[in-house]
């Protein structure tokens, strides 16, 4: 499971021109799920991003959690993480896992954020066509991947 998180001053995501998830301070999430992943992966991927200690304290220092700033997170899927893009010029999706499979794992996901402290966890619609905005903060932008984290 890959994700990539950009810390934001706020986020939305639209599908037809309605808004379908909106915060404020937090996390704006793309999750990319791999035909091999499972609860395990979703769990270990939910725990690292819910304590990363990424925004500011009062020395200017980033220190604090997501818990400690009361901040939201927008969870995005997207299989377009899953790319390979080390032949030719046209990626390939093959290790991106199938929808019957991925849309739970994302649920299960934005539930494990919600289990480790995150009161807001809104999200976009699964497989559709979504136009997302967002304010970065910093930027600062990080990019995981749960089976790094499992070694």
């Amino acid at each position: 499971m890959k994700a990539i998180i950009q810390r934001v001053s706020c986020a939305k995501v639209e599908v037809g021109g309605e808004t379908v998830g909106a915060i404020d301070r937090g996390f704006l999430i793309l999750l990319g799920v791999e035909q091999n992943d499972d609860e395990t992966e979703a769990t270990v991927l939910a725990n690292k991003i819910a304590g990363l200690r990424v925004f500011t304290d009062q020395n200017d220092k980033m220190n604090l959690s997501l818990s400690d700033i009361g901040g939201a997170v927008l969870v995005i899927s997207n299989f377009t993480l899953c790319a390979d893009c080390s032949h030719g010029r046209r990626p390939s999706f093959i290790a991106a896992a199938r929808p019957e499979k991925a849309e739970p794992l994302y649920e299960f996901f934005c539930e494990k954020m919600k289990q480790n402290g995150v009161e807001k966890v809104e999200k976009g619609i699964f497989g559709a066509d979504m136009a997302v905005s967002l304010l970065n903060d910093g930027p600062v932008t990080i990019d995981i991947n749960s089976r790094e984290l499992k070694r």
